[in-house]
């Protein structure tokens, strides 16, 4: 397939002027900062609106495989999904990546394109720089600077999540014959069974495939490994998981919908904390709906669309 040409012809653009743009694409970012909710901060580098189009363009033309744990960015797939793959057992560990995106680079993706047959044959060796330009950024903004995948890249998230796909698998495949159920979402990791103790000795066996797909680029961060059980309270990727093998919102987290909602009622809230109401049920809504129909027992029908219909 010839990256240009198709590129061209999906942006209505020449050739030339679509190589003159790729050979600057790594430069092409607006970069800022935003608060982790923990500590320190995170560091966004958003493409031109001109190179996500050409971003989105190359995501048309191109299939990437996807393993089955992996649960974010995947159509059918949400935060939802992700919970309800672990409700039913009795012990859980979660860790994640450190600094997933940034820790994607070219070599790294090019190695698993070397892997997969089908895409070995789509890109020539003309388009591989091509091809890493397009879809990664410069920090240094230099000739010669290390490139990395972006937070901010439309691309990113398919990318990343191929890049993950045989480690997924090597890991899923682990997992399976030690009766453990794992899910990826993002950079983070769950990993659930029946059987005590057995999850305390799977992290070294994380870390080897680790390091073996990916050298020492890309590592667990150790300080967000959590392992908890029925006995405590268990979340993953914000859900809460019930004793009785289902997911819920989380006391917590109903309690603090109801006050929102007390508050609406007596015309309380301004215009961006109805928005976060409306989020908050909508979420609600996604997760748990048997709880927004006992909202509308207490509030009534008649206030929860309301809150929906209000003029802001």
């Amino acid at each position: 397939m010839d990256l240009v040409k198709n590129l061209a012809n999906n942006l209505g653009k020449r050739e030339s002027e679509v190589r003159r743009f790729l050979a600057d694409a790594p430069n092409k970012y607006r970069v800022y900062k935003i608060p982790k909710r923990s500590y320190g901060h995170r560091v966004i580098a958003q493409p031109s609106k001109e190179l996500k189009d050409y971003q989105r363009a190359f995501l048309q033309l191109y299939t990437f495989p996807v393993h089955r744990a992996a649960m974010a960015y995947c159509k059918g797939k949400s935060i939802k999904e992700n919970a309800q793959a672990h409700a039913s057992k009795k012990y859980l560990l979660k860790t994640d990546l450190e600094n997933f995106f940034n820790s994607i680079t070219p070599r790294i993706f090019w190695e698993v394109v070397r892997k997969n047959t089908d895409l070995m044959k789509v890109f020539t060796s003309q388009e591989v720089k091509l091809v890493e330009k397009l879809l990664f950024w410069c920090p240094s903004k230099t000739k010669s600077g290390k490139l990395i995948l972006s937070v901010g890249a439309p691309t990113s998230p398919t990318i990343s999540n191929f890049c993950m796909s045989e480690f997924d698998k090597q890991l899923s495949q682990l997992c399976k014959v030690k009766d453990i159920v794992y899910t990826r979402y993002a950079d983070d990791l769950t990993f659930s069974t029946n059987e005590e103790n057995l999850l305390f000795k799977i992290i070294p066996e994380i870390q080897s495939l680790l390091t073996k797909n990916f050298s020492f680029n890309i590592k667990l961060n150790h300080s967000k490994t959590v392992f908890s059980s029925k006995a405590h309270n268990r979340h993953v990727t914000g859900v809460t998981l019930s004793n009785n093998g289902k997911i819920s919102l989380g006391r917590d987290r109903k309690r603090y919908i109801k006050h929102l909602i007390h508050q609406f009622k007596h015309n309380q809230l301004d215009t961006s904390e109805i928005h976060h109401l409306r989020g908050m049920l909508s979420f609600a809504k996604h997760i748990e709906p048997i709880f927004i129909k006992r909202l509308s027992i207490k509030y009534t029908d008649e206030l929860i669309r309301n809150i929906y219909e209000a003029q802001l």
